[in-house]
């Protein structure tokens, strides 16, 4: 073998040992983030790492580590399956996560975060405050315009309970179908997915507006302030629901 083959080949070697082994710290220092995005205690190599903390909009979200497939990267893709917390952290989820120039795609993806987590520092109407969980399940998700190519998933609010100055309203657990319809994700439900009477859709849509068209009914299991509010709904129809219509953005976001 000639000495130039014998150089090339080691410069080889040595790229590839360099790639296979490049710290996650350094390409996080080097990453152009955003200034609303921190992440620190970061350990491993780009193809396997872990973060200790990754703080968004100051939401912090603990113990998050990925393995990066380093085949898609032939193909154009960047493939991700990343798993976040564990049974002691107030945030949790798992999935199998693509960007491509096409967009992001997501497979068998879980998430569980508490209402504080997600609502943030939001200041909701009527001085709102709701306490409860939500667990998000989605098993195949494509992005497209202006939100989704292709949805299909459900989402658990658990435990919710709304007070504002109005009254207290203990929900309980209320179930929602997801999916995506010409582009916007669209929620569902019905009186077998919750107890109180709730059924209808919301639709998120382009420019981030919001509509639902929905009613309910009266249920033994509504909270009595609950009960005692429909009235101002509307009027009921044949069947006893009141109606629930929205279009516009979502209050407090």
């Amino acid at each position: 073998m000639s000495l130039i083959k014998k150089i090339v080949i080691g410069v080889v070697i040595y790229l590839a040992f360099m790639v296979a082994y490049i710290p996650a710290n350094w390409v996080v220092g080097i990453a152009p983030l955003p200034n609303n995005i921190k992440v620190s205690g970061v350990s491993g190599t780009l193809w396997q790492g872990h973060a200790e903390l990754v703080s968004i909009d100051r939401r912090i979200i603990e113990q998050v580590s990925w393995d990066m497939n380093p085949w898609a990267l032939f193909i154009g893709q960047v493939n991700l399956d990343v798993n976040i917390g564990n049974r002691a952290t107030a945030v949790s989820g798992q999935g199998d996560i693509t960007w491509s120039l096409s967009g992001i795609s997501a497979e068998n993806l879980r998430f569980e975060a508490p209402n504080s987590f997600l609502l943030g520092n939001s200041r909701l109407p009527f001085r709102t405050k709701v306490n409860g969980d939500v667990s998000l399940i989605v098993e195949r998700l494509e992005q497209g315009e202006p939100w989704c190519e292709q949805l299909s998933g459900k989402l658990f609010l658990n435990r919710i309970d709304v007070k504002n100055q109005f009254g207290e309203y203990p929900l309980g657990n209320i179930a929602l179908g997801l999916k995506c319809i010409d582009g916007m994700v669209q929620l569902n439900t019905d009186d077998t997915m919750n107890q109180m009477g709730i059924e209808g859709i919301a639709s998120l849509g382009e420019s981030n507006r919001f509509s639902v068209s929905a009613k309910i009914k009266p249920t033994p299991e509504q909270p009595e302030d609950l009960t005692q509010a429909l009235s101002f709904l509307g009027k009921q129809d044949s069947q006893g629901y009141y109606p629930i219509n929205y279009n516009g953005v979502i209050p407090g976001m």
